[in-house]
């Protein structure tokens, strides 16, 4: 069978209405039983295959649902489950959330996106297990579909993993009988997803799995950029077709002849509708290279929402620049039928807002370090001083006064009134429990890049534009669409509120430049560092602000910064000095009594320890807990304030005073204690407010012993 004119990568799989973020929370909290997580998943991946068919789709994936994350449904595919996870009830869920006595497996970014996966372990023996994919197979089957069923490539595995490259012989042994079983269901193609081709990882693994003697045709899918230098290996291996990303890289320039080239030209990275002269003249290109040419998304369409069509609020003139994945999956058929057709290229349409004068003067530097720490001794800080990262949990209260307040059935005074209940709750508890740096806990804010999207001038935010993050854990991506300006004060309002209920320091809360443009879908017309360096002004004018206001602690927020790090090392020197620009132009505005805090969180920010550096902030808080203190000996020499997370807010396990108190004292054994700060590793809100309480009062009695310590 010819491999189809049209596919798709990959497909959403939390449900257009996050349908799998409810089963598995309620499976989790013990109100359904597994049998009911099983059906919502069956629902979901039959509705997923219903709609591509019902598209007219050619190649249909499988094996692209996962109930938490398609990195660890590898770790089980191959049998690495670490031992002290197997006795457990739900080995699965164990590895990807810990239980009471067992922390979690690590978990870092997929690539340069905001998913987050679990980073396998792998033991002494791998040992195969297809019984999900070969499930899959079969009840695709059942509904009248054949699918080519999606796998995480050796390479890629083996990279994620950051295992031993020498044990790449034994992780092909386990494919090369995941292909022989394959072929013995009789699946006629099979998608090995590899990624990591697009960075500087060596090809490798190909020759010996097209080498296999029975086995379905292998397509390698490479995406987020340019697959140039592994390119002509793959082109002469013994694989019958390759997906290319060229929305992100270029067309090659080598033969391909004899090969079938799955080309991404609509994007499955972005919310825009595909220019259609240009993907055809990117097929047409491809083609002329002597390639059978397929039409495909760039990279899996996971990261983008479900259905523009469940968007009724959009501006008319944004909405028709819009795709959202079913509309992707239209644009991949429309185009299909065209290159098929031999239709002319067209005019290639532009995109984006106007662009307008942004010619701004340099930011202003802060005082050197050391004056700026004199400066702030006035805040008394004890050693070892306590805080959070920011947010408290969102409660199903919190979440339906917003509901309440969208719809009209709340007005805005009510509502205000219960914000500032939530507010002193959050502020008496920290009170109650010690810590030293109060935050006020966000209750005004649904997410920490949306809330402030909805009150800037250039953003759109959506009803229903849920991307998967983690597990259960989704976020609504705004849309960057224009010049960003603010016209008001978002945040002075609510922390001024907090601050007059405490004589304890207060933080004002802010995201910064790069995190709210890394978390959004980004207008395209203009270079995304003039788009971060618009979003940085704005953030500047908060800052000053709340400087203003006597505000004395800003934490300006920089999770994403290692996330848009640019995937081949040639491209990340530049990227990081205007990233690192962008956020002292953010914060330039705090005069050197302001201490300025940031935050990092899962994303191997050990690789940019230097760029963490630059940024100048007073504080810097990072996780540190669920990576069990791998950052440590990267900061040693860190000469500002530093907050390796001690415990993880991702698990809902609670940690015991000595587990905190052991993590102090990793960070104690590689900083001064004058430098050390006691924090969690990211922010409370996915918690439940008796875990926030038993954590935090260990976290507050374990600093107070090492504060003890000689």
């Amino acid at each position: 069978m010819p491999f189809p004119a049209s596919t798709v990568l990959g497909y959403p799989r939390i449900g257009p209405r996050r349908e799998l973020k409810r089963a598995l929370e309620a499976y989790w909290d013990g109100r359904a039983d597994r049998a009911d997580l099983d059906r919502v998943g069956a629902d979901l991946r039959a509705q997923a295959w219903r709609t591509l068919a019902g598209k007219g789709l050619g190649g249909l994936p499988s094996n692209t649902f996962s109930e938490y994350d398609h990195v660890l449904d590898t770790a089980v595919l191959l049998g690495a489950v670490p031992d002290r996870y197997r006795d457990q009830p739900d080995p699965y869920f164990a590895m990807a959330r810990g239980t009471a006595k067992t922390p979690p497996l690590r978990m870092t970014k997929w690539f340069n996106t905001n998913y987050h996966y679990i980073v396998p372990e792998l033991g002494r023996n791998l040992r195969l297990d297809a019984t999900k994919p070969l499930a899959e197979i079969a009840e695709a089957r059942a509904l009248g579909h054949e699918t080519r069923p999606v796998f995480v490539g050796p390479v890629t595995f083996l990279h994620l993993a950051g295992a031993d490259p020498a044990r790449l012989p034994e992780v092909l042994d386990e494919y090369e009988k995941l292909l022989s079983l394959l072929a013995a269901e009789r699946v006629e193609w099979v998608q090995f997803d590899e990624p990591a081709f697009v960075t500087d990882v060596p090809f490798a693994a190909y020759d010996r799995l097209g080498a296999v003697a029975d086995r379905p045709k292998l397509l390698v899918a490479t995406y987020f950029g340019d697959a140039d230098p592994v390119l002509p290996a793959l082109v002469a291996s013994p694989v019958e077709a390759i997906a290319l990303d060229l929305v992100h890289g270029a067309v090659p320039t080598l033969p391909l002849t004899d090969k079938i080239i799955v080309a991404g030209v609509v994007s499955g990275r972005d919310v825009w509708r595909t220019d259609r002269g240009a993907a055809l003249a990117t097929l047409y290109a491809v083609r002329d290279l002597g390639a059978s040419v397929a039409v495909g998304t760039s990279s899996s369409l996971m990261h983008v929402p479900y259905d523009l069509d469940l968007e009724p609020d959009l501006d008319d003139a944004l909405r028709a620049r819009l795709a959202f994945a079913d509309q992707k999956v239209a644009e991949v058929v429309d185009l299909a039928a065209a290159f098929a057709s031999g239709e002319a290229t067209g005019p290639v349409s532009a995109r984006g807002g106007s662009v307008v004068d942004r010619v701004s003067a340099p930011a202003v530097r802060r005082g050197p370090y050391a004056a700026r720490r004199a400066a702030q001794e006035r805040l008394g800080l004890p050693p070892l001083p306590t805080t959070t990262i920011g947010s408290f949990p969102q409660t199903g209260e919190l979440r339906a006064a917003r509901s309440s307040l969208a719809a009209g059935d709340l007005g805005v005074s009510e509502y205000e009134k219960r914000i500032e209940a939530e507010i002193e709750r959050v502020i008496r508890l920290q009170e109650r429990l010690g810590l030293d740096v109060l935050v006020h806990g966000e209750p005004e804010r649904n997410d920490m890049v949306q809330y402030f999207a909805e009150h800037l001038d250039g953003f759109a935010v959506t009803r229903h534009g849920w991307v998967q993050s983690y597990g259960s854990r989704c976020t609504r991506p705004p849309i960057l669409h224009g010049d960003v300006r603010r016209a008001a004060p978002i945040t002075l309002r609510w922390t001024a509120f907090a601050r007059s209920l405490t004589d304890r320091p207060v933080k004002g809360m802010l995201t910064g430049p790069v995190t709210i443009v890394a978390w959004s879908f980004v207008r395209t017309d203009l270079p995304l560092r003039d788009v971060v360096t618009q979003v940085a002004d704005a953030v500047a004018a908060e800052v000053a602000d709340l400087s203003a206001a006597g505000v004395p602690i800003i934490q300006v927020d920089e999770p994403a910064l290692r996330e848009l790090l640019p995937l081949r090392h040639s491209s990340q020197a530049e990227y990081l000095s205007w990233a690192v620009e962008a956020y002292r132009r953010a914060t330039s505005s705090a005069p050197d009594g302001v201490q300025v805090h940031t935050h990092l969180c899962y994303s191997d920010a050990d690789q940019i320890v230097a760029a963490i550096d630059g940024l100048d902030a007073d504080v810097t808080t990072i996780e540190s807990a669920r990576s069990h203190g791998r950052i440590l000996p990267s900061v040693a020499a860190f000469d500002r304030g530093l907050g390796p997370g001690v415990y993880d807010i991702h698990s809902p396990r609670i940690p015991s005073v000595d587990e905190v108190s052991a993590a102090l004292a990793d960070a104690l054994a590689v900083l001064p204690r004058d430098r050390v700060w006691a924090n969690p590793d990211c922010g409370l809100k996915t918690r439940t407010y008796e875990q926030v309480e038993a954590a935090l009062s260990n976290l507050v009695e374990a600093a107070h012993r090492n504060r003890a310590a000689p």
